[in-house]
């Protein structure tokens, strides 16, 4: 089973302290990257930055919290290797692990409820890469840009 990583500001902080409960319940590992408490002068910046740098190595996934999930998402896909996205829905985070081997799932705190959030990190969760020729030729095309960027 994939390591989870976990990181929120103060603007995902509640949030992510839900998915603790949720990721322990359903026997997953994970770390918490921080914040470790909640702390309304701190910056996403900082978490984002702790959990891309260990899934853009290939070290496992990543879940990632603010108040609109913009912040974290820009920060994490500045590293290679990250497939960051904002998830909207269960079928949207579903096709984004499918098609894109999406490994890190950016969560609006404010704008999501905690019964949607917990349907979309399931989905997150469970859902295999495809793996079809023409989503890995994708993701190598996405390594191209990355090395040349």
């Amino acid at each position: 089973m994939t390591k989870i990583y976990l990181g929120a500001d103060h603007g995902g902080f509640v949030l992510k302290e839900k998915i603790k409960g949720w990721l322990t319940e359903w026997k997953y590992e994970f770390e918490d990257m921080g914040a470790y408490s909640l702390d309304p002068k701190d910056d996403y910046t900082l978490f984002a930055e702790k959990v891309a740098s260990i899934v853009g190595k290939g070290q496992g996934r990543g879940v990632l919290l603010c108040k609109s999930g913009v912040g974290v998402e820009i920060v994490a896909n500045k590293f290679d290797g990250v497939r960051a996205s904002l998830g909207k829905s269960a079928e949207q985070v579903r096709a984004g692990r499918n098609d894109d081997d999406m490994n890190i799932l950016v969560i609006a705190a404010e704008f999501t409820d905690d019964e949607e959030a917990k349907k979309m990190l399931k989905a997150f969760l469970e859902t295999p890469f495809a793996g079809k020729d023409r989503y890995k030729k994708r993701i190598a095309d996405i390594s191209k840009l990355e090395a040349n960027n």
